[in-house]
């Protein structure tokens, strides 16, 4: 009964995104649909349990970042920080795309949260696109990489997740603990090199990175107006407000005070705090960066995350974890939690979901198949990351939100569901396959 419900509930998945795309009516409405027929009259749950479903905090956080770059975006701040960093690459505009990963490595690796890198990127690398004659699924994944392989940096946001997995999974199965910095340090690396693999794919596979830069002057950008000014400075100040108390804590871990800080420091909120004082000091007009909010977006988000919670509820999840122990040969392990990770991840968060769900397995089969647990943890961390990009997460969401135009936005939904997600996983778990034999 519960595997009929599990499959039913991923071809009602896969249906919803079917029919978004031939009917171009939101997919995330097609998604209530069917998580209100499954969930309600299926797994006997109550309407107000489906209605609560509902992601709440990530629409709150994508509507509240939304708001405070529309007010860059609105008075052309956005548009002069791009062309500042266009121009610094004058010189060599075909690493455009290595830059803007390196970029977002750096700040995930400084602390700051996947979310908040994306946040910070997406707008100002879409803009760069335009303006380099970049491809910008390929800005998109630069991006996007960056954040999740900086991030799984021992002491980053990510790595902190995993090494605490890691310790509770050999703390569960009794047995000896390995070094779980160490494994998470290898995690880096190889999603670093891995990273720079899909990246190298997409700069030189797509005809419409042949042309990066050619007849592009890169003029010299006038100078900031106070306007622009000002923007900046309160997009430096969110970025630092964002970041410094979750470093310090990093630093400092006992200082009780900046523990407590640091624990209420949500971007979501600091975000709608500066959005509030931009609009007092008139840095943009109120009614033009609500406009701006990429309704069409939240609600498509919104709608999957439904169907997804549903899918959680019936087991689904589990069922997908539980199979891989008992079925798969141990020469395809590794390859097998690389493929599971990244559909898990489509469907779920991977620090809340796939590894929690995951991670138990490894400790036993590592002991059983003799096969390296480090490479293990890797393949499940990497494999669920390579399908991050997909429309349907907080990265890929952010990354639509950003874009100028709705039209421009129903493109790259598909571009970034159809080519960008299955290049990456792909890879990765060629990649992933690789590496097992090597560690």
């Amino acid at each position: 009964m519960e595997t009929t419900l599990s499959i039913v509930i991923v071809a009602a998945i896969a249906l919803a995104v079917f029919l978004g795309y031939k009917t171009k009516i939101n997919t995330g409405l097609f998604c209530i649909v069917f998580a209100f027929a499954i969930g309600c009259f299926w797994m006997g749950l109550k309407p107000k349990e489906i209605i609560g479903f509902w992601p709440t905090s990530t629409m709150f956080v994508i509507l509240a970042v939304s708001l405070f770059y529309n007010v860059a975006a609105a008075n052309g701040t956005l548009e002069k920080i791009s062309r500042s960093l266009l121009y610094a690459c004058r010189k060599f505009p075909g690493l455009l795309p290595y830059a803007l990963f390196f970029v977002a490595v750096i700040l995930s690796v400084m602390g700051a949260a996947y979310f908040t890198v994306l946040a910070f990127l997406a707008p100002i690398t879409l803009m760069i696109c335009d303006e380099a004659k970049m491809d910008k699924l390929t800005g998109a994944v630069a991006i996007n990489c960056g954040a999740l392989a900086g991030g799984n940096f021992p002491t980053a946001a990510l790595g902190v997740v995993f090494r605490g997995l890691m310790d509770k999974a050999y703390e569960e199965a009794a047995l000896a603990p390995i070094d779980s910095f160490s494994s998470s340090l290898t995690m880096f690396g190889l999603a670093i090199l891995s990273s720079l693999i899909i990246i190298t794919v997409f700069r030189f596979c797509f005809k419409t990175n042949r042309n990066i830069g050619k007849g592009v002057t890169f003029a010299k950008p006038e100078a900031y107006t106070r306007v622009q000014k000002q923007t900046l400075t309160l997009i430096l100040l969110m970025m630092a407000v964002v970041l410094i108390f979750p470093v310090l804590k990093l630093i400092l871990p006992d200082v009780k005070f900046i523990s407590d800080v640091a624990g209420k420091i949500d971007v979501g909120l600091v975000a709608i705090v500066f959005a509030v004082v931009a609009l007092l000091m008139k840095l943009a007009p109120q009614k033009e960066i609500i406009a701006k909010v990429p309704w069409n977006t939240i609600l498509m988000i919104a709608g999957a995350g439904i169907l997804i919670s549903v899918a959680v509820k019936a087991g689904t999840i589990d069922l997908l974890s539980t199979w891989i122990g008992s079925n798969v040969p141990v020469w395809l392990v590794p390859l097998a939690f690389s493929i599971v990770g990244a559909i898990m991840s489509f469907f779920s968060s991977t620090t809340g979901v796939v590894c929690p769900a995951l991670f138990p397995l490894i400790p036993a089969l590592a002991v059983a198949t003799g096969l390296n647990p480090a490479a293990l943890f890797t393949c499940t961390v990497l494999g669920a990351q390579s399908s991050a990009i997909s429309p349907f997460s907080s990265g890929g969401s952010l990354i639509l939100g950003s874009c100028g135009s709705e039209e421009e936005r129903g493109q790259l939904f598909n571009r970034l569901l159809f080519v960008a997600v299955p290049i990456s996983v792909g890879i990765c778990a060629v990649y992933n396959f690789l590496v097992s034999m090597i560690l």
